[in-house]
């Protein structure tokens, strides 16, 4: 499907946010409710003791998904991606630490069941595991579904509404049996891809596709959200309750703060709502990170984020984008490419770079600088490939920044701009000579080395620009950004 950039910047935030949520409830699961003060970190610990911003069950299960969407020939939930989807979760699971006891019930019978059968498992045995476990118990409502069901939305952007539900509701049987489960993963996921394409935030959008009957129940549920608070569902390892959670902590904070700050505010009231703190964060997150996209992940978070099998914040990017546009990891189109191709706007390949006037340690370059070696850490104002620099992942920052001066080119300009200044200082506080660049160094970067230089001297941004200039003599930041260094000049 041909997206427009903000609806590609919102299909990258939906993994990354839902896993940003997951990361920082992971350190708070099974605590009482915190007061609406309390601090909210990624501080890690927890009863299953995860590293520092390391994402729990929720991404992990989430990211078995992507990997088997990817991997079909139609990006579609067919069979040989729920068998692929049933195996990469039988798999982890032998080695996880936190997997869901409905979860892993219904995952160890299936691959007994094959064993027994001398074959690998597959989709029906999960299905047939998963009715037996509902027969049995009469309880298979667990949020194990929902807290997964985020990059199925991405793969179904261009298909009819209709057909994401129904595999949202194949996907959860899964696991978990109960039509619970099902309706609110179908709700979510046509939340997400709502909030996709138009940037709303919706919950409402998929119930013409419920029978009348549930229809109504939901819309019950859904107004008991937006007249509660995450503390008051205190059963939140229920499907229904994680759902009202999530919900409510998106609801009862729109209010007081939009775009990046109303994702920071209500990941944190999710968590703040105590029990299954890193699953209702989750789930918040990525619907979340379908309305307001990756730009509005605080850089901080992305910078540590990381975790099963081996991914982070980039990888989430890379994954939610090739999901989004339905061809999958297609070879030399970013972000899967190595290298990024700027020989249509950049005629050299000089790799030099120039000291900041208002500060030598911070170093101003074009694309081609990142092939040189003077700098220990890097701030991206332009696309890039994943093997431009060895500078590890931790110390590269990445931004989503178009040089572009319509004011819908760019989702939450002034954030952006802020989280890239504010990079470039986290890197000089830790001591590194950072290299600032986008592709020609004439609009990007030297509004970023503005306004850096303005944070430390004490310049207006227009002030530090005219110093900026003396050293990049082409630096003509484009009309959006001109207006925007005076806009802050003023402040």
């Amino acid at each position: 499907m041909n997206l427009t950039s903000l609806q590609s910047d919102r299909a990258a935030g939906v993994l990354l946010a839902l896993a940003a949520g997951d990361a920082l409830g992971a350190g708070y699961e099974f605590n009482p409710p915190m007061p609406d003060d309390a601090a909210v970190a990624m501080i890690g610990g927890g009863p299953f003791n995860f590293e520092p911003a390391e994402w729990t069950d929720d991404t992990s299960m989430a990211l078995a998904i992507a990997d088997a969407l990817l991997n079909s020939p139609t990006f579609r939930l067919d069979e040989p991606a729920k068998d692929a989807t049933v195996r990469a979760w039988v798999g982890w699971a032998q080695d996880a630490n936190d997997v869901g006891m409905q979860t892993r019930s219904v995952l160890d019978r299936a691959r007994r069941d094959a064993a027994k059968a001398g074959r690998p498992v597959t989709a029906a045995d999960a299905l047939k595991a998963s009715e037996q476990v509902h027969r049995t118990s009469g309880r298979s409502a667990g949020n194990g579904s929902l807290m997964r069901t985020a990059p199925l939305p991405l793969a179904y952007l261009g298909a009819s509404a209709a057909e994401l539900r129904d595999a949202a509701m194949e996907l959860s049987a899964l696991t978990h049996f109960d039509p619970d489960a099902g309706e609110a993963c179908a709700l979510w996921c046509l939340a997400i891809r709502h909030a996709v394409l138009t940037g709303e935030l919706d919950i409402r959008a998929g119930l013409v596709l419920l029978p009348e009957d549930r229809a109504a129940v939901w819309t019950c549920r859904i107004e008991e959200a937006e007249r509660s608070r995450p503390r008051d569902f205190t059963k939140n390892g229920w499907v229904v309750q994680a759902f009202q959670g999530a919900w409510s902590a998106i609801t009862t904070t729109a209010g007081t703060a939009s775009g990046p700050a109303h994702l920071r505010a209500a990941l944190e009231a999710a968590v703040r709502g105590g029990n299954d703190t890193d699953t209702v964060a989750a789930i918040a997150g990525g619907l979340l990170g379908a309305a307001y996209g990756f730009t509005a992940v605080p850089y901080l978070w992305r910078r540590e984020l990381h975790g099963w099998p081996g991914y982070n914040a980039r990888d989430l990017q890379r994954i939610g984008l090739q999901l989004s546009r339905s061809e999958g990891r297609t070879p030399g189109r970013w972000p899967h490419v190595e290298k990024f191709d700027n020989s249509a706007y950049i005629s050299s390949t000089r790799t030099e770079t120039i000291p900041h006037p208002l500060d030598s340690g911070v170093v101003l370059g074009g694309a081609p600088a990142l092939a040189g070696k003077d700098y220990d850490a890097v701030v991206s104002l332009s696309r890039v490939g994943t093997a431009e620099t060895e500078i590890p992942g931790r110390d590269h920052a990445t931004f989503w920044l178009l040089d572009e001066a319509w004011p819908e080119a760019n989702a939450h300009l002034e954030f952006v701009l802020q989280e890239a200044v504010d990079a470039v200082r986290l890197f000089r506080s830790e001591g590194k000579r950072v290299l600032l660049h986008c592709v020609r160094m004439e609009s990007r970067t030297p509004t970023v080395a503005a306004l850096y230089g303005a944070a430390v001297s004490g310049m207006t941004p227009l002030e530090a620009l005219e110093k900026v200039k003396t050293v990049l003599p082409n630096a003509n930041p484009n009309p959006l950004f001109r207006s925007t260094l005076r806009r802050l000049s003023e402040v």
